[in-house]
């Protein structure tokens, strides 16, 4: 496009009165928790959670128990010491999954009564509140952002309330092409839409504190006039129906601060996306059912698809700069979290409600675009560090963070489990560099010397807890009819998750590799940036590619070798994690091609109800996006106004 662009109106025509709302910056070290009753707290939580923390800590301990049982025959050495200290975390790790996800799983089997009394069934209820829609946007494409928009501007609409909903588009955008094509996309927008149209557009010039400081700016100049604001991200699409449910039960529960839904990811094309679509569909509502049923009302927030109380969010939820030194030091980045537990220590509840559909999200198109992001998130999950101390945080708040901060260790911690269970059978059979081979030499014959079976029972047992959400998801999606059916049957669900979980296994060493690098690097004081997600096309050229992992795969092919020459039977021991390192570039362009995506498409595997019957939602915003790829080249290249008036005359030109 023109780099070359006229300059539009003031941004402040776009915009209603402002209705100013103090934001206070929360202190840390002082204050307490407030001791308010919730009313909206389940009944018998102290027990639920003690229901799943203690299944997890007596498998845990179990488990320790078979391993301690294995170490401890001549004594337990420094490195068995070590071993033994990293299964125990990591164990304990999958084992409060487990318990979570099978929570879940027992809710979803035995028809689990709605949420918040948010039922789907029942008929909209009248509003007599308003709710602000904020769709904060950074860089990103904006007629694909706002063509979401239009089709959640229609589909509310068309439950009768749309005059209940505003919605603004709150800019943090810092280049100037892409700021011009949101001044088009918005004007286009608001002329299809008419005069009487709730869409607003703001644009800050400094991005200051990012994401978290372009929501808490739009608190401080608007916030007075809304009761509740819900939060999207660039690619976030929710129906009508559920908006108008959400801002229903905020109405109903007063000490409600926040109700988090569980999105759907949609719209994936390339394997990858669909890998993450299929999981995020069929182990997605276990995991959710089970952390709403004992989180209760100190539940977590993800940081869109939520909508909030918005004096709460004001009063309590204005986060400080952090202090202690790199990586701690700065503003909040991964502020979701933070905001949660603020929010709980001001006396509000904070729920999930996993049950409610119509709300959707896209997932990152390639493995290499997922790390990216993950780096960001490594970053903001560590900084948490220092809220940890924070004072009146409630324990479930504490174990939030900590589970986040916990999720970029085991990495490292997983790597380290694996050398040092290698580094034991090696340095008990007297490996050295002088001479490398050691004949007949398997860590196998050496672990499952003490006791044969209690080894391998240990194995499958540490196996079975791992894998065991991924079989009670497919299991609760066939024992529903509907579902089995709109995912391909039972036979396509199983071959899809088998799918899932082999790529899975080859793509961890990588995953490994890209986030204990990630630990190391935050560590040592390396800023992430912030980078504008890429949305559609998961291609990566190859050469990015080879800059990424050809280091880790010529480390896989020193790896492999060095195992054969001490024995082959060592190379066959470390054969899954090799084999991931060396297909690391291959497995990136496999599983971000579009075009292996539609071939799985095609023939039912990875299946997803939402793309075998989409949702009105999805396909109005889709068809939106269609059509501004067809505008023609010369229209965008002349400038902003002869692209939106093209774009809005192809649009009434579909619609008639």
């Amino acid at each position: 496009m023109s780099s070359h662009r006229p300059v539009y109106s003031s941004q402040s025509t776009w915009l209603p009165p402002e209705s100013p709302l103090p934001m206070p910056v929360q202190a840390l070290r002082t204050g307490g928790r407030s001791a308010r009753s919730l009313p909206t707290s389940p009944a018998g939580i102290g027990l639920r959670r003690a229901l799943v923390m203690g299944a997890a800590l007596l498998l845990t301990l179990f488990a320790t128990y078979q391993v301690w049982w294995v170490l401890r025959g001549d004594g337990i050495d420094v490195l068995e010491g070590v071993l033994l200290l990293l299964f125990v975390a990591l164990f304990a790790w999958i084992a409060l999954s487990f318990s979570s996800a099978l929570a879940g799983f027992v809710q979803i089997v035995s028809g689990r009564a709605p949420a918040l009394g948010i039922d789907e069934a029942t008929p909209l209820p009248l509003l007599t509140t308003r709710t602000a829609l904020l769709v904060p946007t950074y860089n990103e494409d904006p007629w694909r952002v706002l063509a979401g928009v239009q089709a959640m501007h229609e589909s509310l609409s068309g439950s009768g309330q749309g005059n209940r909903f505003d919605f603004f588009i709150l800019s943090d955008t810092t280049r100037e092409d892409v700021r011009q094509d949101e001044v088009a996309a918005v004007r286009a927008l608001r002329h299809r839409l008419g005069d009487d149209a709730r869409v607003f557009y703001r644009r800050r010039d400094k991005n200051t504190e990012r994401k978290a400081g372009n929501i808490a700016d739009w608190v401080r100049r608007f916030g007075g006039a809304y009761p509740h604001l819900l939060i999207l991200d660039a690619d976030s699409l929710m129906t009508g129906d559920t908006l108008v449910r959400l801002a229903a039960a905020m109405e109903r529960h007063p000490t409600l601060a926040l109700i988090q839904t569980l999105p759907m990811i949609v719209n994936g094309r390339t394997f990858f996306a669909r890998m993450q679509q299929f999981a995020g569909r069929v182990y997605g509502p276990v995991v959710a059912h089970g952390i709403a049923w004992w989180h209760g009302a100190e539940g977590n927030y993800w940081g869109h698809n939520a909508i909030i109380r918005t004096a709460a969010f004001a009063r309590h939820a204005g986060l400080p700069h952090l202090g202690g030194g790199k990586p701690f030091e700065g503003a909040v980045l991964s502020h979701d979290f933070v905001e949660a537990a603020l929010l709980r220590r001001g006396g509000w509840a904070v729920h999930m409600a996993p049950g409610l559909g119509g709300s959707y999200e896209e997932g990152p198109p390639s493995l290499t675009d997922m790390l990216v992001r993950d780096r960001r998130w490594c970053q903001g999950n560590l900084q948490h560090g220092a809220v940890l101390p924070a004072r009146g945080l409630h324990p479930v708040s504490r174990l939030h963070l900590l589970v986040g901060i916990g999720h970029y260790f085991t990495a490292p911690m997983w790597a380290m489990l694996m050398l040092v269970g290698l580094a034991i059978p090696l340095q008990q059979a007297g490996f050295n560099l002088g001479q490398l081979h050691l004949e007949g030499f398997t860590p196998a014959l050496y672990w499952r010397g003490g006791d044969p079976e209690r080894f391998l029972w240990v194995f499958y047992f540490t196996m079975a807890v791992l894998l065991a959400p991924k079989v009670m998801g497919c299991i609760a999606t066939v024992l529903d009819p509907a579902l089995r059916r709109q995912c391909g049957g039972a036979f396509r669900i199983a071959g899809s998750a088998l799918l899932e979980t082999a790529m899975a296994a080859l793509m961890a060493p990588v995953t490994m590799y890209v986030q204990s690098r990630g630990v190391a690097e935050v560590l040592a004081g390396r800023d992430s940036g912030w980078e504008t997600q890429r949305r559609d096309d998961g291609s990566v050229p190859l050469g990015s590619l080879l800059r990424r992992y050809l280091g880790l795969t010529v480390f896989g092919i020193f790896t492999g070798v060095l195992a054969y020459l001490v024995s082959p039977a060592l190379a066959a021991w470390m054969a899954p994690v090799v084999l991931g390192m060396l297909l690391s570039i291959p497995i990136n362009l496999v599983t971000a091609s579009p075009r292996v995506g539609d071939v799985l498409r095609t023939s039912g595997w990875l299946r997803t109800p939402e793309e075998m019957a989409p949702p009105l939602l999805l396909e109005r915003a889709l068809q939106l996006r269609t059509l501004h790829a067809a505008m023609p080249l010369s229209a965008v290249a002349s400038g902003t106004i002869a692209a939106a008036g093209a774009y809005s005359s192809m649009v009434r030109a579909e619609d008639s």
